[in-house]
């Protein structure tokens, strides 16, 4: 495969440190991961590891992942889930407003541990849904804030995975967090690489408790659910507030 087979002029593929690639966005002038982290690191370290170690010995869990993008975040998951044996049913949906990323998919240069789900990335890439015994995938090509009303009670793990906070607001308002909060079970937990006080407000302002996830080979990101959390440091929102009165969170 081309490694310049994926670029084109709203894409431009991106070596990151980990030795995996990601692409930068021209729309939206970020990169689909960070670069210092690494493209796979980051959707391990902030997304799936974390997410699966809260949620052990499950028969299935249901993924909301916030948004598709390069498929990072649910690919990992899959791998992840392979290497480690796991006997879980996994149900992951995933919108992404982006059809023409999507349908270029195939043409991305993918690390070498997700070589085994090829025809996962090509049956995304051209209809937008995989199924088998073990894995169900759906894309959702569209606005993901009307697609998340649709669930309710649903999710053991959402991905929030947007672009930032500058560059993509409307993901990351309280409005929003009030309809993930809604689509979440109880138990569930919300996985982000976003540490910024706006952020972990919206997420306090509708009942999430918000939890540092740290470690030496990434940088911090938060973690969230609307139960308590046990082996993660609760970050105590309502202190830094008094610290910094003039935070607000996004709003629509």
């Amino acid at each position: 495969m081309s490694l310049n087979s994926f670029d084109d002029e709203m894409h431009k593929l991106v070596l990151s440190e980990d030795g995996s690639y990601t692409a930068y966005s021209r729309e939206y002038d970020e990169h689909y991961h960070s670069t210092k982290d690494g493209a796979l690191k980051e959707s391990l370290q902030k997304h799936v590891i974390p997410a699966f170690t809260i949620h052990k010995n499950k028969s299935e869990l249901h993924i909301l992942d916030i948004c598709f993008g390069l498929g990072f975040n649910t690919l990992a998951t899959l791998w992840y889930h392979q290497q480690n044996g796991l006997n879980c049913k996994l149900y992951i949906y995933s919108p992404e407003l982006d059809s023409d990323l999507v349908h270029s998919l195939k043409d991305f240069t993918y690390p070498e541990e997700f070589e085994c789900f090829s025809n996962v990335i090509e049956d995304l890439s051209e209809q937008g849904w995989y199924e088998d015994e073990e894995f169900s995938i759906e894309l959702f090509l569209g606005d993901a804030r009307e697609y998340i009303k649709r669930f309710e009670n649903q999710f053991d793990i959402v991905y929030q995975d947007a672009f930032s906070p500058s560059a993509n607001p409307i993901l990351w308002t309280q409005e929003y967090f009030a309809d993930i909060a809604k689509a979440i079970k109880k138990e569930g937990v919300l996985t982000t690489y976003s540490i910024a006080l706006k952020t972990r407000l919206a997420l306090h302002l509708n009942g999430f408790h918000v939890y540092l996830n740290k470690g030496e080979d990434f940088r911090s990101a938060t973690l969230a659910s609307l139960s308590n959390i046990e082996g993660y440091e609760e970050v105590d929102v309502e202190h830094k507030l008094q610290c910094n009165p003039d935070v607000e969170p996004l709003r629509d």
